[in-house]
């Protein structure tokens, strides 16, 4: 789960698609509640991930066998959601479902989306946590399932260095393990980090998902954010620090080399060359073939009670319904939904590649990263939303923390971190009044 931030639009026909969107809103807000037009209807999913797709058309040709409805499912292609979702949505034929990820994206398509509450897709869920709604309060989309990201550890590695994964309970105890390795990775065969490359395919993995501990502990302090905030602290940017250095100088290969990465952090993991590896709940299957005895830690970063942390949860993967489409259309989308979460097979199916899925009737998961996740949650721990999806101009801001990060790797030192700082903090402010000039 790379970066997927649906943030933005510039509809050619905004002004005479928005004028039809009270009177579809009125007509289908029971929509899916069963009978209607929903045979005459037509469903147009755009998918923005594309990992999913081999699994969707197999989808699509079971919901047809089932229901006599072919749905058209197109998958945009990685980092294009935006653009095609924008070129799709000012087309006769567009999308009926699509995906609204994050606050940034209720602001942007919000008036585009159907008010879900009420509907039978609504009825099926088991949580509201993973929903997003407007400043009015309506429905504007709903999470269809949920991932995790973390510290993904090998217990049988970290046990052959005489250490016990169970003991790794904060910074402090993490610092210990990983340092050791590190000091006899010569003798051992193994490191304590792989590489965390900062080319495009990875520096995510940082400048995203590692950067949610300070927006987390931000938020948390501030009583919890609705909305982007036009500045940041950077309170726990130090903290940051203290688990970035840890990963950069405890690894596989030198600090300085990661910039134009290539070094496969995934395929090192999997191949047994080191301990730990920053990812998510959807690289589960791929690295538990190769290495089944994982788990995935929290971010400890020395944070006062980070004993009781959990892992960051949640999701940019939430359901639209286009509220500019035909009733019949909106009918025979919701009924596909439910569908979806439902259906034995189907959602057996979606959970395998998705994960969870906050449905009640969906298939269980077979994820251990997400099992850890419910684990930790049912032993007390807090759960570290994702903060990071109120990033303002996501992939400028990111790119100038990853040019700063590149800076530091190369040299090490006061000056370098600050610009870092820079980056990460007054950075925030920038691309926020960019966003919202």
């Amino acid at each position: 789960m790379a970066s997927n931030n649906i943030t933005r639009r510039s509809f050619l026909g905004a002004a005479g698609i928005a004028a039809s969107t009270l009177a579809a809103c009125g007509g289908a807000g029971g929509a899916g509640e069963g009978g209607g037009n929903a045979a005459a209807g037509k469903v147009y999913w755009l998918n923005f991930k594309p990992e999913l797709d081999e699994t969707l058309q197999t989808i699509k040709d079971m919901y047809k066998e089932a229901k006599g409805i072919e749905p058209k499912i197109v998958t945009a292609a990685s980092g294009t959601y935006n653009q095609t979702l924008t070129s799709e949505m000012d087309k006769t034929d567009a999308p009926t479902m699509f995906v609204i990820g994050n606050a940034a994206g209720v602001k942007e398509w919000g008036d585009f989306a159907l008010d879900l509450k009420g509907t039978a897709i609504e009825s099926e869920l088991n949580t509201d946590a993973y929903n997003l709604y407007d400043e009015s309060g309506k429905l504007v989309s709903m999470g269809y399932c949920y991932e995790c990201y973390g510290i993904v550890a090998n217990a049988d590695l970290i046990a052959k260095a005489g250490h016990d994964v169970a003991d790794i309970k904060d910074f402090a105890s993490l610092e210990a393990v990983a340092t050791d390795i590190h000091s006899r990775a010569g003798e051992l065969g193994f490191d304590a980090f792989v590489a965390t490359d900062m080319d495009d395919s990875s520096s995510w993995r940082v400048t995203g998902h590692l950067a949610n501990l300070d927006y987390f502990y931000e938020e948390r302090d501030d009583g919890g954010w609705d909305e982007c905030p036009a500045t940041i602290k950077g309170t726990y940017v130090e903290n940051y620090k203290k688990l970035y250095d840890l990963a950069i100088n405890n690894s596989t290969v030198e600090p300085k080399t990661l910039a134009t990465g290539g070094h496969d952090p995934a395929q090192q993991f999997k191949d047994g060359k080191a301990c730990f590896f920053f990812t998510g709940s959807w690289d589960y299957a791929d690295l538990a073939a190769a290495q089944p005895n994982i788990h995935m830690l929290p971010y400890y970063c020395g944070v006062d009670g980070e004993e009781k942390a959990g892992l960051n949860c949640g999701t940019e993967n939430c359901w639209a319904v286009n509220a500019n489409a035909s009733e019949a259309d909106q009918q025979a989308t919701i009924d596909f939904m439910v569908w979806l979460v439902t259906d034995p097979d189907a959602s057996a199916l979606l959970v395998e590649q998705l994960g969870i899925m906050p449905y009640n009737n969906a298939a269980e998961s077979t994820n251990g990263f997400l099992n850890d996740a419910a684990d930790y949650t049912s032993n007390g721990c807090y759960v570290m939303d994702w903060a990071t999806n109120y990033q303002p101009n996501v992939d400028d801001y990111r790119a100038a923390l990853v040019s700063a990060l590149n800076a530091y790797n190369a040299n090490p030192s006061d000056k370098t971190w600050a610009d870092v700082r820079t980056a990460f903090v007054d950075g925030w402010a920038t691309q926020y009044k960019k966003a919202n000039a």
